[in-house]
């Protein structure tokens, strides 16, 4: 007996990207502060491409092309076409001298 094929998001992982605690309370204050409706999410992607690409981080809300995950309890939007240039990426809120910002890095390097 042959097993049914598998679906598209069944393959990708869980999590497929990272996002730390402190990340997740700016994203949630940033959501209540601004009033931004639940049907938006914290959109993680690309801008530009080849070597020029830069990591794209904003609220938007999803479309046909993207994949919807929830992580942490914050809703997470990806573009398909995206996804594996994102995976394992870490998503972080960082207080500091020069100002505080969220980050983005490609994943832990240990």
């Amino acid at each position: 007996m042959k097993a049914p094929p598998i679906k598209y998001e069944e393959m990708v992982m869980k999590n497929p990207v990272q996002i730390t605690p402190k990340a997740i309370e700016e994203i949630n204050n940033t959501l209540q502060a601004n009033k931004i409706p639940d049907t938006y999410g914290l959109r993680v992607g690309l801008r530009g491409g080849g070597c020029g690409a830069t990591f794209l981080l904003g609220f938007d809300t999803p479309t046909e092309m993207d994949q919807a995950y929830t992580i942490e309890g914050v809703r997470v939007i990806i573009d398909k076409r995206h996804l594996m240039y994102v995976l394992g990426v870490s998503v972080d809120y960082e207080d500091g001298m020069n100002g505080s910002g969220y980050t983005v890095s490609a994943g832990d390097k240990k």
